[in-house]
Parts: C-alpha cells; sequence; structure tokens
C-alpha cells in the first residue's frame, strides 16, 4: 500500500461524494464498505436526506472540519472538477478519485491545488477488500453484479 493511500485510510472521519440510494451504484458501495469496515462517514449528496442510515450533506462546505475529512469522488469529471475546486477552497487535503471520476482536466486543477490526490489505482473497494471473499461485495445480494473479481465468499450485509 502506498503512502498516499494508508495516510487517507488513516483519517478518523471520511466522506462520500456521488453516494447514491441506488445499492448498485458505486457510490452506494463505497459508502457501504466504509460502513462495512465500521469507518465514521458522510454520505455528500445535494438530493438526498439520508442514505443508509447516514444523514447526508448537501456539499463539502456542510462538513464540520472538513479539512480533516478523506473524501471519496464518485462523480463524472465534470462534478469532480467542482469538487476539488471546492476541496481546495476548504483545505481538503485528502482525496480518492474512483475510476472514471478523473480526467485531466481535473487532475490539473488538483496539482494546480497542492491536493493529495489518488487516481488510477484500485478503487477504495479493492484495498479495503469489499470485493474479496468474504467481503460485502461478494454478497450475492450486492445488486447483482457479482464478486468483481473477488470469489464467492458468503459475504455480509448491512
Amino acid at each position: 500500500m502506498n503512502t498516499l493511500v494508508r495516510n487517507f485510510l488513516a483519517a478518523d472521519r471520511f466522506a462520500v461524494v456521488g453516494a447514491s440510494t441506488n445499492r448498485s451504484k458505486f457510490g452506494n458501495k463505497v459508502l457501504r464498505c466504509y460502513l462495512w469496515r465500521e469507518k465514521t462517514v458522510v454520505p455528500v449528496n445535494p438530493r438526498e436526506e439520508e442514505i443508509e442510515g447516514k444523514k447526508c450533506v448537501k456539499s463539502l462546505s456542510d462538513l464540520p472540519d472538513p479539512q480533516d475529512v478523506s473524501v471519496s469522488v464518485v462523480t463524472p469529471p465534470a462534478v469532480t472538477l467542482a469538487v476539488v475546486e471546492e476541496a481546495g477552497r476548504l483545505g481538503v487535503k485528502r482525496l480518492w478519485l474512483q475510476p472514471g471520476s478523473e480526467d485531466d482536466e481535473v487532475l490539473s486543477k488538483a496539482e494546480e491545488l497542492g491536493l493529495q490526490i489518488i487516481h488510477g489505482e484500485p478503487c477504495v473497494l479493492v484495498e479495503l477488500g469489499y470485493y474479496a471473499p468474504g467481503g460485502l461485495g461478494s454478497s450475492s445480494s450486492d445488486g447483482g453484479e457479482g464478486s468483481g473479481g473477488g470469489g464467492g465468499g458468503s459475504g455480509s450485509s448491512l
């Protein structure tokens, strides 16, 4: 595990920008992964009040002390660009852009702002064992997407 990933995962609090109520979407899976690992996590979604039993905030600026939060971003690049800009304004330093969330413009902006960005790595679901045998994502009740390369373990549910 590289230093950026280790620092990201060492945080006390996490946020998932792009969290979804749809359990087959990756924004929901990332949220459930943090919950499965018993992490303190807040879903960020401007249209929802609650996801997976957690109260949502509308944006990063609604988080208390956002500079101390590790942020997973599961949004299209155009939205991610705005999230990166907001993160820069708020002093958020640790962002993990999940596959498909980034493009060259997003990465350039993050570099310009001096943000610690994880991208092009395995997604957080893989790093935290969500798709490992016995991981939550290996459950057949996980929206029908199977194990994603993990194996067939019995899984657990939230």
